[in-house]
């Protein structure tokens, strides 16, 4: 007898379980960058455009703890801390590469989201201010 598929919003679910790691913004990304091999934190930070150096070290902290990536310290003045995958972290690169090669497959369905993302948050400033307008109208009874 086969055993029913989980339901996929319980907390012990294998689909969740792997959303939650993904669900950082810049996990999969941290990852995918470190693919190249053995990388310090700069050439990280210069691989990632946007990632602030707070952001990039709270990551690298998670993934480490996670299993995922492999934190060496050197003991030279300045200090020298390179990156790398775990074997763990490696088998990760697999779902992040058929993801990135999705999105560059659906470029065009990913910039009709974006637009109407983009509608949709002026529409809801609109919203605000008029919201703002109201509140402050001393006119009003």
């Amino acid at each position: 007898m086969n055993k029913p598929a989980p339901f996929v919003f319980e907390e012990t679910c294998v689909p969740r379980r792997v959303l939650e790691l993904f669900s950082v913004k810049w996990t999969s990304m941290v990852l995918y960058a470190l693919q190249c091999g053995t990388t310090r934190t700069g050439e990280l930070q210069r691989r990632l455009p946007g990632i602030s150096k707070k952001m990039l070290t709270q990551t690298l902290r998670e993934l480490e703890r996670d299993g995922l990536i492999h934190r060496e310290v050197f003991a030279v003045v300045p200090p020298k801390v390179e990156y790398s995958l775990t074997p763990l972290g490696e088998l990760f690169i697999e779902p992040i590469e058929m993801l990135y090669r999705w999105g560059n497959q659906h470029a065009d369905v990913l910039a009709q989201l974006s637009l109407r993302r983009g509608k949709r948050s002026q529409a809801d400033d609109s919203d605000d201010s008029a919201e703002v307008s109201d509140a402050t109208d001393t006119t009003r009874p």
